[in-house]
């Protein structure tokens, strides 16, 4: 009988999910780059290093299947405004204001050109996501 060693049983259960694994993009600046030269819209995911909502969102909703598919059709881009102690950064700051962020998480939806197409406060789960992204 041949037994395949632990290992690779591990690697050929995680594969399906290392593939699905979605690029984020830092910056908007880099993600509106991208946006403009592929002719896709953006997911801006502005958040805060403290904030629970963002961190389950980042934890149990982006690494979901749905929420992956969903991403998958956009151009994402993570953009946190504050540490975990609060100290605020400078280029998250500037999204937050441009965008007048009043809670976190705040998604927003943005055509290639940066307008914004719509946008939601507050978390949401992967099916909620995959809404949001689609526009349904």
């Amino acid at each position: 009988m041949n037994r395949l060693p632990l290992a690779a049983v591990l690697l050929s259960a995680a594969l399906p999910l290392l593939s699905q694994s979605v690029t984020w993009h830092e910056s908007l600046d880099s993600a509106l780059k991208v946006a403009k030269a592929t002719h896709a819209r953006v997911f801006v995911d502005i958040w805060a290093e403290w904030c629970p909502p963002c961190q389950r969102m980042r934890k149990d909703v982006f690494p979901t299947p749905q929420a992956q598919a969903a991403l998958k059709k956009v151009v994402a881009a993570s953009v946190m405004v504050e540490k975990k102690d609060r100290t605020p950064i400078p280029a998250g700051v500037a999204v937050d204001q441009k965008y007048g962020t009043q809670a976190y998480p705040t998604l927003v939806l943005l055509d290639e050109d940066g307008k914004v197409i719509r946008r939601h406060t507050g978390a949401l789960d992967a099916a909620g996501l995959a809404k949001f992204i689609s526009g349904e």
